[in-house]
């Protein structure tokens, strides 16, 4: 058996638990001594964090190869567009090279927590929110993405990853999960 911690990770709050310049970490939200984030979430996001105790599930959930989709809430600057919506849909040239495919679609501002400090607003700028769904997690990727289309992100809250989301979790919020991992086939030759 497998244990996996989901953990609604706040604003401004380090994907570990050390730090040697006194930013917060997960050590002021949680002891969980043996486990190992499973997909690090930056300083300045929000939302679903997973840690586990099981080095092949930590690969499962972040090893890119195996394309877990990872669903994020996004407020940019501005009224998100038909267009912008579908060039992230179909996928961005990034500096890094070319994004795979992603899900996107407008929607509709989320009853969320306040956030700390709160996300600036002006009031000759607009701004709108999107869902959007990766199967990659290069650094700040999201970020680059909705950047690259024009519009900025102002906030950015993960929701989903694989099958499991940040339901009932309020921020700074955990709960605990044990998961059956399924056996790995052996390789090589058997002994006689």
């Amino acid at each position: 058996m497998a244990r996996l911690i989901l953990l609604n990770k706040p604003f401004q709050v380090l994907s570990q638990f050390s730090d040697s310049e006194g930013r917060a970490t997960l050590a002021e939200l949680l002891s969980a001594p043996g486990y190992r984030v499973a997909g690090r979430l930056d300083y300045d996001s929000e939302g679903l964090l997973l840690l586990t105790d099981d080095g092949r599930l930590q690969q499962r959930i972040a090893n890119p190869r195996h394309k877990l989709w990872k669903t994020y809430w996004v407020q940019v600057e501005g009224d998100i567009t038909d267009q912008a919506i579908g060039r992230l849909s179909a996928g961005l040239e990034l500096k890094d090279g070319p994004t795979l495919p992603a899900r996107a679609r407008p929607l509709s501002p989320p009853s969320l927590w306040p956030r700390e400090p709160p996300v600036r607003s002006r009031k000759t700028v607009t701004d709108s929110w999107l869902e959007l769904a990766i199967r990659e997690g290069r650094n700040r990727q999201v970020r680059r993405m909705t950047a690259a289309v024009g519009f900025p992100t102002l906030r950015l809250v993960r929701v989903r990853v694989g099958d499991w989301s940040l339901d009932g979790l309020a921020s700074g919020q955990h709960r605990s999960l044990e998961i059956n991992m399924p056996q790995t086939p052996r390789t090589g030759r058997r002994r006689k």
